[in-house]
Order: structure tokens, then C-alpha cells, then sequence
């Protein structure tokens, strides 16, 4: 019975030792940053101004998908930033234009380094590759902003005594009371306009019950519409026109795209080239008519003779003439 009992103590004590070690062993991995710092993966880093309460081993995740965990925190001096360094699995693809921003799950919940997609057509990221942060406000400065403004509201809150309320409705009572009678008429005019219009009396009251004017909006808009129709056809018969001018189909068609009328009056123009130019080379009647200085000669002589006949003649009596006409005829 003895050896047994100190069996069962060995074994007990034991037993303990071996969950005493488990425990132990999960709380390294979880501190160290759980079993991925067993897998293999790689590491890319930021930089930050101010990462909170961001510890080593806290979760890396995308998308809400945890991906992998915070390795290192160190300040970089030089820059006078706060550089993170993150182990993610190697099944994971990063991009270069990602960004990271450190996140908190609550007000009171576990901070994580939240990195997004990128652009769809960017590279992966290689191995300490440096990625653009996003800085996010301060936990503590937004709640001491918080209390500053509740902070506010209740030293106003304060400040309205009743001897300040009635300061500043005082006013305004009195000229409530001084104007009862006016701003009662107002107020019967109005409920009179209000039942009038209700009754669909009036410009507005009809407007609003009678659908004339519902009708005739209705009509111009019909109108609009068929001239629309009309417009339409007028540019579906406007594009038929151009397409058999296109074609070269019609008068202008044929205008457009034959060139046999371009062959003539080339033709034309050359043929008229030539004439111009016989002309100016003498060539022919109208040629020599142009340029031939002896017709010009021959009929300033003519002229002169004419003239001079024509002096003789005024000289002579009428009998004279005849008998000078006869003798030239016979």
C-alpha cells in the first residue's frame, strides 16, 4: 500500500509538471508571437510616427484576415520614426503600393497592424520591403478632445440661471405681449390663406387641386416629344442623303465621287491654256487682230480718209455729190 501511494504521488506530481509545462510553453509562443514564429515566411517593415500601444506579437491582418504577426519594434533615430517590423506567411502576396495603418479592435481591444490590398496591377513585395503607412488618430487625444467638450457643455449648462434666461427671454416677451393683437390678426390671415388654398381657391389652390396646369405641361411635353420624332426622321432622311452621296449614287453623288467632270474640265482648261497662249504667240485670226499693229495702222488711214471725204463733201452742193457718186460708180 505504501509503494503504491508513492506511486501515485510520482505520477501525480508528474502530471502537474507536464501541464505546468504546457502552460508555459503556450504562454512563450503567444508572447514570442504564437506558432508562426516556427513557419516560415518573410518580413516587410514600416514606418510610423506613433504606434500606440502596438506590442511584438500583436496580429497582422488584411482584409480582417490575419496573416501574420509583429516581430520587431525598434526606433529608427536617424528619421525619428518608429520602424514595425512584420513576419508574414509566404502565401500571403503583398503589394508595393500597400499600405499599412495600425488599428485597435474597440476602445479597449488588442491593437493590429491592418495592411490593404493595393492596386491590382502593382508587384509583390519582396522581402524587407518598406511599406507607405497610414497614421491614425491618438486613442487619448480623441478622448481628452471628448472631455474638453463635455467639459464645455457643462460649464454652459451652468451658466444659464434663471436670471440669465429671464434676461434674454425678456425681451422677446415683451414684444410678445406689446403685439399680441397684430400677430393675431397675422396669425388668422394665415389660417384663412391656409383654408382657402385648402379649398382650392385662389392661384395657389388651384395650382396645387386642379390639374389644368398638370394637363397642358403634360401637352407641351407630348409636343416636345413629337417634335423630337420629327427631328429625329428629319436627321435618319439628312443621313440617307449623305450615304447615297457617299455612294455616289444621284446628281451630287456623281459630282462627288466621279471624276470623269474633273477629267473634262481639266481637258477644258488646257485646251483654253493653249488657245491664250496661240494668241499671244500671234497665231491665227484672233491672233494677228491682237497682235498685228498693221490692222490698227490700216484703220487709222481708213479713218483719216473718211474724215477727209467727209469735209469734201460738206463743200460740195447736192448735185456735186451725185455727179461725184456717179462718176465713182461708173
Amino acid at each position: 500500500m505504501k509503494e503504491k501511494s508513492m506511486k501515485n504521488t510520482l505520477e501525480t506530481r508528474l502530471g502537474v509538471f507536464v501541464a505546468l509545462a504546457v502552460i508555459a510553453a503556450v504562454l512563450i509562443l503567444e508572447t514570442i508571437g504564437g506558432t508562426e514564429a516556427f513557419q516560415r515566411g518573410y518580413r516587410i517593415n514600416a514606418l510610423f510616427n506613433n504606434i500606440s500601444d502596438l506590442k511584438v506579437g500583436d496580429r497582422v491582418r488584411m482584409a480582417g484576415v490575419e496573416v501574420g504577426r509583429v516581430e520587431k519594434i525598434a526606433i529608427a533615430e536617424k528619421i525619428d520614426k518608429v520602424q514595425v517590423t512584420m513576419k508574414l506567411r509566404r502565401d500571403v502576396s503583398v503589394r508595393t503600393d500597400s499600405t499599412a495603418t495600425i488599428k485597435f479592435t474597440g476602445l479597449l481591444g488588442q491593437n493590429f497592424v491592418s495592411v490593404d490590398f493595393g492596386s491590382p496591377g502593382a508587384p509583390r513585395a519582396t522581402p524587407d520591403t518598406f511599406l507607405s503607412t497610414v497614421e491614425t488618430p491618438d486613442l487619448s487625444a480623441i478622448m481628452q478632445k471628448i472631455d474638453t467638450v463635455a467639459s464645455g457643455v457643462e460649464n454652459l449648462t451652468k451658466s444659464f440661471t434663471g436670471d440669465k434666461i429671464d434676461n434674454l427671454l425678456g425681451p422677446f416677451t415683451d414684444f410678445l405681449k406689446a403685439n399680441r393683437g397684430p400677430l393675431t390678426a397675422t396669425i388668422a390671415n394665415v389660417q384663412s390663406i391656409s383654408a382657402q388654398i385648402s379649398q382650392g381657391k385662389g392661384t395657389i389652390g388651384k395650382l396645387i387641386y386642379e390639374d389644368t396646369l398638370y394637363n397642358s405641361a403634360l401637352a407641351a411635353v407630348t409636343n416636345v416629344q413629337d417634335a423630337a420624332s420629327e427631328i429625329k426622321v428629319t436627321v435618319a432622311d439628312a443621313r440617307n442623303v449623305i450615304d447615297q452621296v457617299n455612294a455616289g449614287q444621284g446628281t451630287i453623288g456623281k459630282l462627288v465621287k466621279d471624276d470623269t467632270l474633273y477629267r473634262e474640265t481639266t481637258a477644258s482648261m488646257t485646251n483654253l491654256h493653249q488657245i491664250l497662249q496661240k494668241v499671244n504667240d500671234g497665231q491665227g485670226s484672233v491672233g494677228k487682230l491682237v497682235n498685228n499693229p498693221e490692222l490698227y495702222n490700216n484703220a487709222k488711214l481708213t479713218m483719216q480718209k473718211l474724215d477727209k471725204a467727209t469735209e469734201g463733201l460738206e463743200d460740195q452742193g447736192p448735185l456735186s455729190v451725185m455727179g461725184i457718186m456717179v462718176n465713182n460708180l461708173f
